[in-house]
């Protein structure tokens, strides 16, 4: 292992690329996957952000409006920053079900991958936490500031620009050795590190991602509608799902993995080895009718430590009030299971807000005659 001077006092480019071949290492010990170093010039991924934000694809994300060009200036946000260590982690759950398969199993809700174990915000700010006490240990104190998406950050050009894989047509994040089934977190620094090598893009001809997407949300490769996107809709959306879309979304309760589970890359994708991200249960291929069931509290209750939690308990019910529906009007959804559906979806109008009500009204009118 590397030895690294503790005052930098000779020759600060020696020093500073020991630092950043340590911090690697450091990384790997809390369990990241992979780290890289980039500069923070974005000016061509603000040039892009600022044209998406004009075109108004991000809905209802007034928050992406919100801080400017902060966002896309690193040293706006944190005074002083000239890095930005980003960083990797897996989170595939091993015994996670096929996401391509459960579409054909219309009564279970599918849950995006990413929400199946608990938060990963904690989790990561913690480790990344360790990893700047870490590098204060050897340097002293030092600017930094820590964010696991939680702040205005191009995390996803940062990590392409730190070598950590390319943004692809999805908008995702993909590495070659390990696809795109992984969360990023970054330190902001003033640390005079050497900036690593980003990574170039490999996606090639593939359009599998915009081809699958259900709700055509791709518009052209590396743009991303987000009004029309099945995780902005299911999510970030507050209010009700607009009608046209709703068959698209199919059981699909919680965000939506077509894109990730088509991407070629993904077959060298690594499960997890972090247990806190393996499926909690029900969540891998829950009942829908089972879901319905729950009150409040028992949400409440069973999303403890989920990021599922945030969402609140009526966009939930809107959810699945909405797969309810594709459930009850698909042919592979037997009668019993139908059965089980309406009585559900009946029990779960008593603590229904006027806006679920509607959804659970449009779920009833797709039941098809027997």
């Amino acid at each position: 292992m590397l030895e690294v001077p503790t005052i930098y006092k000779t020759d600060q480019t020696t020093d500073m690329l020991k630092l950043a071949a340590q911090i690697k290492v450091w990384a790997q010990e809390f369990g990241f996957q992979q780290s890289g170093i980039s500069d923070t010039q974005l000016d061509q991924h603000e040039k892009w952000l600022f044209e998406w934000l004009e075109q108004g694809m991000h809905g209802d994300m007034e928050w992406m409006l919100r801080h400017g060009t902060k966002r896309s200036r690193p040293a706006e946000l944190v005074a002083d920053t000239q890095r930005v260590i980003s960083v990797r982690m897996d989170y595939l759950p091993e015994a996670a079900g096929d996401v391509i398969k459960m579409l054909q199993q219309p009564s279970i809700g599918i849950i995006s991958r990413y929400a199946l174990g608990r938060d990963y915000h904690k989790i990561m700010r913690k480790r990344l936490q360790k990893l700047a006490d870490k590098i204060t240990a050897v340097v002293g104190k030092f600017g930094y500031r820590v964010f696991v998406d939680s702040a205005p950050v191009l995390e996803k050009a940062l990590a392409e620009k730190a070598g950590l894989g390319w943004v692809g047509k999805h908008s995702n994040v993909i590495n070659r050795s390990a696809g795109s089934w992984f969360f990023l977190g970054e330190i902001y620094t003033d640390l005079p590190l050497p900036a690593d090598t980003a990574a170039s893009e490999h996606c090639g001809d593939c359009v599998r991602c915009i081809d699958i997407c259900p709700t055509a949300a791709i518009i052209a490769p590396y743009k991303v509608d987000a009004r029309r996107c099945i995780s902005y809709l299911t999510i970030e959306n507050k209010g009700p799902i607009p009608l046209e879309f709703r068959q698209a979304i199919g059981n699909r309760i919680y965000g939506c993995d077509d894109c990730q589970a088509t991407c070629p890359w993904n077959r060298f994708a690594q499960t997890t080895a972090e247990a806190d991200f393996n499926s909690r249960h029900p969540l891998d291929a829950p009942a829908l009718s089972e879901l319905l069931s729950w009150d409040e509290a028992e949400f409440l209750l069973r999303m403890s430590g989920s990021a599922i939690r945030r969402i609140g308990y009526e966009r939930w019910q809107r959810n699945l009030a909405v797969a309810s529906g594709n459930a009850l009007r698909a042919a592979q959804t037997s009668i019993e299971e139908k059965q089980h559906i309406q009585v559900a979806l009946n029990a779960s109008r008593s603590n229904a807000s006027p806006m679920v009500c509607e959804h659970i009204d449009w779920a009833q009118s797709q039941m098809q005659p027997a």
